[in-house]
């Protein structure tokens, strides 16, 4: 019998971890297009006319709010859907079968999430904070006369310790895709042997082309590929 809980019981669970993680990856989509406008190599003023955009457009900001409240959501869920599964099997098969129907990255969604949450943390403190709330006069104006993100980006990624974390980021970040992108659909019953196939592909291509363009922003960065 599922158990009741903060979502009720474990198939809103599932319809709940699925529809966060919808939202969730139409962020990661906008943020992946607005941060790529580094690579136009202007001195980041095509960057920094989206990011002035993000930060002052009020129907932005609210979203922030919704998103964050989702991105809780989705992490409590997870825990509680770990957590109870975890109850319903509290001693382990004598022999466990589990790579025959399952991945090892589908049953490590819990630890790739936490791993995703740290760094997550960390990006908010690099930019987030400095841009919300102590603001970036510090760092000048770009070639237009914005706020110049774009020279956070560039201290930042200066240092290779904190290139390293945000590339072992993106990884954990392409496998919690790989498996969250088609489960979403799947979990939503979303489910039809024509469509099956494109949902696969396009969860595949893009769970390997956003966590790629993530990590070649600080790589390209730190090696002057960009200035």
């Amino acid at each position: 019998m599922a158990r009741p809980g903060l979502f009720g019981s474990s198939l809103v669970k599932k319809y709940w971890m699925a529809l966060t993680g919808l939202f969730l990856i139409s962020f990661l989509l906008v943020h992946v297009t607005l941060n790529s406008f580094i690579f136009f190599n202007d001195g980041g003023v095509t960057f920094n006319t989206g990011a002035e955009f993000m930060a002052k457009n009020p129907i932005i900001r609210t979203m922030e709010i919704v998103l964050f409240i989702g991105l809780i959501a989705h992490i409590v869920d997870g825990l509680m859907l770990w957590s109870q599964n975890r109850a319903a099997r509290p001693i382990k098969y004598a022999k466990e079968k589990g790579s025959a129907n399952r991945t090892w990255y589908s049953a490590s969604m819990g630890i790739l999430g936490t791993l995703i949450l740290f760094f997550l943390i960390i990006h908010l403190w690099h930019f987030w904070v400095k841009s919300r709330i102590t603001g970036l006069h510090h760092y000048g104006v770009d070639a237009e006369g914005q706020e110049n993100l774009y020279a956070v980006m560039v201290e930042v990624f200066q240092n290779p310790l904190v290139v390293v974390i945000y590339v072992l980021g993106c990884f954990s970040l392409f496998w919690h895709l790989l498996h969250g992108f088609k489960s979403a659909f799947q979990s939503l019953g979303l489910n039809h042997k024509r469509y099956n196939p494109i949902i696969s592909f396009l969860g595949t291509a893009f769970s390997i082309v956003v966590p790629v363009l993530f990590a070649l922003m600080p790589v390209s960065i730190f090696l002057g590929w960009i200035n």
